[in-house]
C-alpha cells in the first residue's frame, strides 16, 4: 500500500511540477500549440481562432497598452507585485470588494497550465508556476506568450486573431487606439467587445492610452 501511494505521489509531482517545468523550457523557443482554456472552450462548442506571432510581429502599442492596463511594474518585478497586492487587500478591508491583483506573469502561468475557474488549489499552483516562468523565460518572451494565448473573446485567442476579427488588420499594425481597446477587454473578454466597444470600454481605452504615454522606462523590457 505504501509503495502504491509513493508511486501516486511521484506521478502527481511529475504532473504538477515536472511537466510544466519542461514545457516552460520548451516554450522559450517554440509556440504554444494549445492551452487548457482553449480545449475547454472547444468542448463547450466554441471556435478556436489563433495565429501565433513572434515578438517582432506584435505591436509595441499593444505591449505598452497591456502593461498600462494590467501590470505597470511588469519590467521591474519578479512575477509578484507585492505593493499591488497590498493595495488590493487594503481595498478589500475598506470596501469589502476583492478585485484582481494578478501580474502579467501570473496570468500567463494561469493561461498556460491551469483552468479558468477560481479556487485555492488553482491560486496555489499559480504561485508555483509564476516564479518558474520568471526564472526560465526573459520578460520579452513572457509578454509574447501572454499576447499569443490570452482570450480576447469567445473562441478568439491571441493578438493576431483578435486584430483580424475586430479590426481587419494584423497584430503588427494595430494603432495605439486599437491596442488600447484590446487591452481594455482583457479583464472580461466574454463580456466586453473590442470591435463594438461599450462606453465603459471606450473610456477605459482612453485611460490606458493616457497611461502608456507616462510609462517611459517601464516599457524597456518589451522594446522590440
Amino acid at each position: 500500500m505504501f509503495s502504491f501511494l509513493k508511486r501516486c505521489f511521484i506521478w502527481l509531482l511529475a504532473l504538477i511540477i515536472v511537466v510544466p517545468l519542461l514545457l516552460s523550457v520548451l516554450y522559450r523557443y517554440v509556440p504554444v500549440p494549445a492551452t487548457p482554456l482553449m480545449v475547454i472552450r472547444l468542448f463547450e462548442g466554441e471556435g478556436w481562432a489563433k495565429d501565433w506571432q513572434p515578438s517582432a510581429r506584435l505591436s509595441s502599442h499593444l505591449k505598452a497598452a497591456v502593461i498600462a492596463a494590467e501590470d505597470n511594474k511588469f519590467c521591474q518585478h519578479n512575477g509578484f507585485d507585492w505593493a499591488a497586492f497590498a493595495d488590493v487587500l487594503g481595498e478589500f478591508k475598506d470596501e469589502g470588494k476583492l478585485r484582481g491583483g494578478s501580474t502579467i506573469t501570473m496570468q500567463t502561468a494561469k493561461n498556460l497550465y491551469l483552468w479558468p475557474s477560481r479556487s485555492f488549489v488553482r491560486k496555489g499552483l499559480e504561485a508555483v508556476y509564476t516564479p518558474m516562468l520568471e526564472l526560465i523565460l526573459p520578460k520579452q518572451r513572457i509578454m509574447t506568450l501572454y499576447l499569443n494565448i490570452a482570450e480576447f473573446g469567445p473562441g478568439i485567442y491571441g493578438a493576431e486573431a483578435a486584430a483580424q476579427a475586430y479590426f481587419n488588420t494584423s497584430a503588427a499594425n494595430l494603432t495605439r487606439h486599437q491596442a488600447a481597446l484590446l487591452a481594455a477587454v482583457l479583464p472580461n473578454p466574454r463580456q466586453y467587445h473590442a470591435g463594438n466597444p461599450s462606453a465603459y470600454v471606450q473610456g477605459r481605452a482612453r485611460t490606458i492610452t493616457r497611461r502608456t504615454q507616462q510609462l517611459g522606462p517601464l516599457l524597456k523590457c518589451v522594446a522590440n
